[in-house]
């Protein structure tokens, strides 16, 4: 010291100009690699991706896979009769009888596709599909079925699928999240929370942004409250303090700071012109369904649409949120969640996702982009094949639907089976581990060398499993 001055040694410049010259060099590397290329090696070989976004159509709350894409006629010749095997605990232990679907099945496109007529308009693209009936989960509870299907670990921490994706391969536009979810009508998270997109203890910046598609502004606190050039000489000097205490203390959460309100600030005006659709046809507006007289379908159709357009904008990962407000199916976390009145409650879930899901394969498919991007239906759990009550399921994750369409996905294809009554996953059995190995393949990800160092581990998405299902890949 001299007086009120302070010097920094030719030791400490040396440290802290060599850090800022490597971080320098190293942002440089990334951001090269992180536009979809093929960077990651599978078998000591290098392959390039199929796919470069992923869309998430997550149906919270457990669809009934018995009801939906996996029929079973032997429970309408043995409804009313009690379970021919063992039962397992269910989430109530309060078991009923064996229970017909209330839904008919009707074979679709020329795959000959089984659908529920739940879902008359994804029917129309059956073709496309890629069914996945032997999915389990290792747990039956929601928030634990949650964060098991966003992070493939069942309780809080643990890094988002998305989050994983972004960190593994960046964004194609810097002036939006890699990583978004999309609400509207009123949706709020599964139960676990905003956890389910967090980016745990990867750098901040991969974390989920919430977009609100029906409100304005779309994002808390995205308006300005001061003029753009006095925001930016904030900003400036913002970003000189946490970049000099970032080379003092080489704390990567400030770097991930910083570049959060870098983002942030280049959001102000990408995130409104995205949720503007007024550019978009009438056309195309109403085959998702924005002009429906019910309001969870236009809130859900919305969605989908705003989906479609931050996929052709670049972003790498868009989760899609189910609405129940108004409809009288499960609760606000979870409405696919029909422990009674499965019928009404399931119908009216279909009749909101039915046509927005349908028309955005349709339109990623006329605009060249369905190849491009895979679009994931799926829930925590399935349904139990006997009632709880009179005319409810329990929690069943022992076997369950989910599909795949889009990014090199084999369409018209089924995966795996269900036992004759629904109950259990006896061919090719899956796991939320064996999904993201295959999404994180088709995006040109070897799911074994995503790793990030954390507790003395090189954690990864799929933790020690995984593989990848290249029977439902073209």
């Amino acid at each position: 010291m001299y007086g009120s001055r302070s010097f920094v040694t030719r030791r400490q410049m040396l440290k802290q100009t060599s850090t800022g010259f490597g971080m320098l060099a190293l942002t440089g590397m990334i951001s090269h690699q992180a536009k979809g290329v093929g960077i990651s090696f599978d078998n000591h070989r290098r392959f390039e991706p199929k796919a470069k976004h992923v869309i998430f159509c997550y149906m919270s709350g457990g669809v009934s896979h018995v009801d939906s894409f996996d029929p079973k006629p032997k429970l309408k010749k043995l409804h009313g009769q009690p379970m021919p095997v063992a039962v397992e605990r269910t989430q109530f232990n309060q078991n009923g009888q064996i229970m017909a679907s209330p839904f008919e099945f009707k074979n679709y496109g020329e795959s000959g596709i089984p659908v529920s007529s739940m879902f008359p308009m994804i029917g129309t693209v059956a073709d496309e599909l890629a069914v996945v009936r032997s999915m389990t989960s290792a747990v039956n509870e929601h928030a634990q079925g949650n964060y098991a299907m966003h992070t493939g670990f069942p309780f809080m921490g643990h890094p988002s699928a998305g989050a994983w994706m972004t960190y593994g391969l960046g964004t194609e536009n810097e002036n939006l999240p890699g990583f978004v979810v999309l609400q509207s009508g009123g949706a709020v998270p599964p139960h676990g929370g905003v956890g389910l997109f967090s980016a745990g203890f990867l750098p901040a910046q991969h974390q989920g942004s919430i977009i609100q598609a029906d409100k304005r502004p779309a994002v808390r606190n995205i308006v300005p409250g001061m003029r753009d050039r006095d925001q930016l000489k904030h900003l400036e000097l913002i970003n000189q303090l946490d970049r000099s205490f970032a080379l003092e203390i080489h704390d990567e959460s400030i770097n991930a700071a910083i570049k959060n309100y870098e983002t942030a600030y280049l959001m102000q005006s990408a995130v409104p012109e995205i949720c503007d659709i007024s550019n978009e046809t009438e056309e195309t507006q109403r085959m998702y369904g924005l002009d429906a007289k019910e309001p969870t379908l236009a809130a859900y159709a919305r969605q989908c649409l705003l989906a479609r357009r931050l996929v052709e904008k670049g972003v790498r990962f868009v989760e899609l949120s189910c609405i129940t407000k108004g409809i009288g199916a499960g609760g606000a976390p979870n409405p696919w969640d029909q422990h009674g009145a499965l019928k009404k409650g399931h119908t009216a879930m279909a009749h909101q996702v039915d046509q927005p899901i349908a028309a955005l394969i349709k339109d990623l498919k006329r605009r060249g982009l369905l190849d491009e991007t895979i679009i994931i239906w799926a829930g925590e759990f399935g349904r139990t094949p006997f009632s709880q009550g009179s005319d409810g399921r329990d929690h069943n994750p022992f076997g369950f639907s989910i599909w795949l369409v889009g990014g090199g996905i084999q369409g018209g294809t089924i995966y795996g089976a269900t036992d004759e009554l629904g109950y259990y996953a006896i061919e090719n059995q899956c796991t939320v581990y064996d999904l993201w190995a295959t999404v994180l393949y088709q995006l040109g990800i070897d799911h074994k060398q995503l790793t990030y160092r954390y507790a003395g581990r090189d954690v990864r998405l799929t933790d020690v499993h995984g593989n990848v299902l290249h029977h439902i890949i073209a």
